[in-house]
């Protein structure tokens, strides 16, 4: 289906579809709230602005674009809340000044309303910041705008400005370093893409349920134990509302400026969202005293409308988390900035979840057949997201490969700590302790550990060969540890036995057998039977690895 005009009617449709897609998702918004403050409302926000636009038109929409888009950006002027929702209240103000006296509107026509709404909604905003909701509708109009040319149809265009939406939004935290510290993209752009979405579902012909924009409302019940006697206002109130100017007390409308006004905000409050429409000033500001905020404005004319909110008690009922699913990797979010990260290498998917449950962050996957780039490191830095890094390579032929990535890392501290087993990093996971906060003593520590622990290995010999005294023929079991072979047998248990022998498993309290991916169940449980009878001291563990090569990794300490 191709849509090359655009009339009133379906601009509301597609008003109606992006607040209904932002309904069903606004608490995944919610809780990416994390600026200018914690309060975790964006996603309400910014739903009852764009459904206060939705509902001028929804007894019926005027067949003329620009009435339709005057109406519904009137409507939001209204109904805006919050930061976000003020903003997005703008940006469709910018885009209705572009249908002014339009019936019907082509692409072209689309897209330079598109861009009006760039340059409206920087202009509400007193102190732009970058990473916001701002930069993600700016870069993606820019982009769609670049792209259209004479065939461009609404289908296309909306398909260049989500790719550019989603991108836009997930290069987000590296410019605001408050969202890379908690691990979420922007909320006010997320908001952002979904309406969108939705707009783009209605272009493709869906059917929305009646008043889906309305449906379930806000709980607006406050936990007032949230804000005791005994609380620090930090802070502040969330003071909006509408003033409707008036001539005696400002004089002619026509001659009055509001930016000394809009400028005696931004002295006396945060984050300061402020701009007139007509005869109506409609203001949103962060402050301390909203006593005073109201006092003075109300010296220009009388309030419409009013809110003040104490942001104490949206922010202590806040969770800040991450359920938006990045677009540049479907299926990983975003992690929180944390203070120490650890990567392990391991093959075998028992191993790798061993390993994950001792605390590492992430799992490279390698071992002696398979031995990982610099690039899956680097990829495993990026997705941690820690100031310092724990790397254990487990391998000594991956150990060159972890330094390499650990000097071509930027933005983490990474430490390589020299592994060579598994069972090394088994017993460094184990008894890690990063509380001291001292990167060089923990690396000191994970050494020491690694220490005291032993690991041999069961395979099976390739080629018939004498070694170290052993008589080995291919097709045997050999037990080995740090290449010296210590048995060899056509029985992988005498084979097992032999090798903890050799390695004085008398003289350690744990004894791990790790099974790998071609060892039999019944064969695991008989050898590890047989290790309790020969080692009756020492306590054998049997854990299935699933790893590749080895059919028993024994890990000694």
């Amino acid at each position: 289906m191709e849509t090359k005009t655009l009339n009133g009617p379906l601009f509301a449709h597609m008003v109606e579809g992006g607040a209904a897609r932002l309904n069903n998702n606004r608490v995944i918004v919610n809780e990416l709230n994390v600026f200018p403050i914690p309060d975790g409302d964006t996603g309400d926000n910014m739903f009852m602005t764009i459904d206060s636009g939705y509902s001028a038109v929804a007894d019926g929409a005027d067949d003329a674009l620009g009435l339709t888009s005057k109406q519904i950006a009137r409507g939001m002027l209204l109904g805006a809340r919050g930061n976000s929702g003020v903003i997005l209240s703008r940006i469709f103000a910018g885009i209705s000044q572009g249908f002014e006296g339009v019936e019907v509107a082509d692409v072209k026509t689309f897209a330079k309303a598109m861009e009006r709404g760039i340059a409206e909604s920087y202009s509400a905003v007193q102190t732009p910041v970058e990473g916001t909701i701002l930069t993600v509708y700016s870069d993606a109009v820019r982009y769609a705008n670049s792209r259209v040319h004479e065939g461009t149809d609404f289908q296309a265009y909306f398909e260049d400005l989500l790719d550019e939406l989603r991108a836009s939004l997930d290069r987000t935290p590296t410019l605001l370093a408050v969202l890379k510290e908690a691990g979420v993209v922007d909320s006010g752009g997320a908001g952002l893409v979904y309406i969108a979405e939705g707009m783009q579902d209605a272009l493709n012909g869906a059917d929305f349920a009646p008043k889906a924009a309305g449906a379930e409302k806000k709980d607006d019940r406050t936990n007032l134990n949230s804000f005791t006697e005994d609380s620090v206002m930090e802070f502040g109130y969330c003071t909006e509302f509408l003033l409707r100017l008036q001539t005696l007390k400002v004089g002619e409308l026509s001659a009055f400026d509001e930016k000394p006004l809009i400028d005696w905000l931004i002295a006396n409050g945060d984050s300061v969202v402020a701009f007139r429409d007509g005869s109506i000033l409609k203001a949103h500001v962060h402050t301390m005293t909203p006593e005073k905020i109201l006092a003075h404005c109300h010296e220009y004319g009388e309030f419409l409308t009013l809110k003040i909110e104490n942001m104490m008690l949206q922010h202590n009922e806040t969770t800040v988390r991450n359920n938006y699913v990045s677009a540049a990797k479907p299926g990983k979010t975003i992690k929180p900035r944390k203070k120490f990260g650890i990567v392990a290498v391991a093959a075998g998917d028992g191993i790798r979840q061993t390993f994950l449950e001792l605390g590492a962050d992430a799992v490279v996957d390698g071992g002696q057949s398979m031995n990982p780039s610099a690039e899956s490191f680097l990829e495993a830095f990026s997705e941690i997201n820690a100031e310092n890094i724990l790397v254990y390579p487990n391998n000594s032929n991956i150990i060159l490969t972890a330094n390499q990535a650990a000097k071509l890392c930027e933005n983490a501290c990474v430490r390589v700590i020299p592994s060579k087993s598994i069972g090394e990093c088994y017993a460094a996971l184990s008894l890690l302790d990063t509380s001291s906060g001292d990167i060089d003593e923990i690396e000191a520590s994970s050494i020491e550990i690694m220490q005291s622990v032993v690991t041999g290995t069961v395979s099976k010999a390739c080629r018939n060969t004498e070694r170290d005294g052993v008589m080995v023929k291919e097709g045997d079991y050999i037990g080995f540890s740090g290449g010296t072979i210590y048995s060899d047998s056509a029985s992988a248990e005498e084979a097992a036995l032999g090798l903890a022998d050799a390695l004085s498993a008398d003289d350690f309290g744990i004894l791990m057998l790790v099974c790998g991916k071609d060892s039999k169940p019944d064969e695991a449980q008989m050898i590890k039977e047989a290790l309790e009878k020969a080692h009756r001291m020492t306590e054998v563990i049997l854990l299935d690895g699933g790893q590749p090569i080895y059919e028993y990794i024994m890990i000694l300490e």
